[in-house]
């Protein structure tokens, strides 16, 4: 614990002065939040539906806010100390890979939660914005999409062989989910073409799981979501700890 502490200060620091993240987990999601608060105030999210455009957007930024950090911040730095042979030089140390991995998870979560945190203080304060489910399931959602967004990064960072190759890869992953995910356009309107590409998407499932525990909705429709992000997991969290390159 001494060590992951130790690891986890200095690492913060670095992340700190980069500001990259405090930027795209951070900023970006608070000044979208913002401009859609303006323009669409408390309008229905699409015709018919039982919640607002404010309400659907809080869930689907607070979700894209843990997959800036997950899907793009942790493997470019993972593959960037891998490609500076700082990895190389922690493997004749005691320090094993989950550990390398887990300090990078907590930093972004980090990231994370102040996002939620300040999505949340500026939807209620200016824009009158209604939490409408429980809390606790929330944050059960909300735990179980941070695991699953991670384990991506933590996948992509552990086998990715250099910094532009695992640049490549994230950005493969992250921009078709920002785009197609209903993270803009609601779900609900989209073609049904696009629901079906959508829907092999993890952060469309993440963000379902999150508008139904913001919502209040039935749990149940959405236990697919929660499967699906189980099982992308166990299997990347796996892939990523056993494959894990030094150099």
């Amino acid at each position: 614990m001494k060590t992951f502490n130790t690891m986890l200060k200095t690492e913060l620091k670095l992340s700190l002065r980069g500001m990259d993240m405090f930027i795209f987990a951070i900023c970006v999601p608070l000044v979208v939040l913002i401009i859609l608060g303006i323009i669409y105030g408390n309008k229905p999210a699409f015709e018919g539906a039982g919640y607002t455009f404010l309400e659907q957007s809080f869930s689907a930024l607070a979700t894209i806010s843990i997959c800036a950090g997950g899907v793009m911040g942790l493997p470019l730095v993972v593959s960037e100390y891998r490609s500076r042979k700082i990895l190389k030089r922690y493997k004749v140390t005691p320090i094993s890979p989950a550990l390398i991995l887990f300090v990078q998870v907590a930093i972004y979560t980090l990231y994370a939660l102040v996002s939620l945190v300040m999505l949340y203080l500026t939807a209620k304060l200016f824009f009158g914005y209604q939490f409408h489910g429980s809390i606790g399931t929330f944050f059960s959602g909300y735990l179980l999409v941070v695991v699953s967004m991670f384990s991506i990064g933590m996948m992509v960072g552990g086998i990715a062989p250099n910094t532009k190759m695992a640049g490549a890869i994230a950005s493969i992953l992250y921009f078709p989910m920002l785009i197609f995910s209903g993270a803009t356009l609601p779900y609900e309107v989209m073609p049904t073409v696009l629901q079906k590409v959508a829907n092999i998407l993890p952060l469309t499932q993440g963000i379902k799981l999150l508008k139904m525990a913001s919502l209040g909705l039935e749990i149940n429709s959405v236990l697919l979501s929660v499967l699906v992000m189980i099982i992308i997991a166990v299997i990347c969290i796996g892939i990523s700890l056993k494959f894990f390159k030094w150099e």
